[in-house]
């Protein structure tokens, strides 16, 4: 079971850190898209440069997951809390288009379940 939950975490833990890796890329590159996302909540435009920060370092800690898995954990759970902050941005300024911030709360938490259990 524990090789499986591995693979699934492999599998949940790249996928995841690619789709990171590219919201910091755009998120650094200021994306208009992104940026007016983060101008909707309210986020300023300071921000942007340490939140990219944020989201590279968790795809590098969810990928090096693959090998130390107390990083992986921490990576997951650091991921989880970011993406349950946007929710909570979103919340706060009465956004209610959060899927995006939703879906990837409940996949980095997976990810996490998944690491913790393999």
């Amino acid at each position: 079971m524990e090789i499986s939950m591995f693979i699934a975490y492999a599998v949940v833990g790249v996928l995841l850190a690619l789709t990171l890796t590219a919201s910091a890329t755009f998120t650094l590159q200021r994306n208009d898209q992104i940026v007016a996302n983060m101008q909707k909540v309210q986020v300023p435009d300071s921000w942007l440069p340490r939140l990219a920060a944020l989201k590279a370092a968790g795809a590098i800690g969810l990928v090096a997951g693959l090998w130390v898995t107390p990083l992986g954990v921490a990576a997951a759970v650091g991921v989880t809390l970011y993406f349950i902050g946007a929710v909570i941005s979103h919340l706060r300024v009465k956004d209610y288009e959060l899927a995006p911030a939703a879906v990837l709360t409940l996949v980095a938490a997976a990810a996490l379940t998944l690491r913790i259990l393999a």
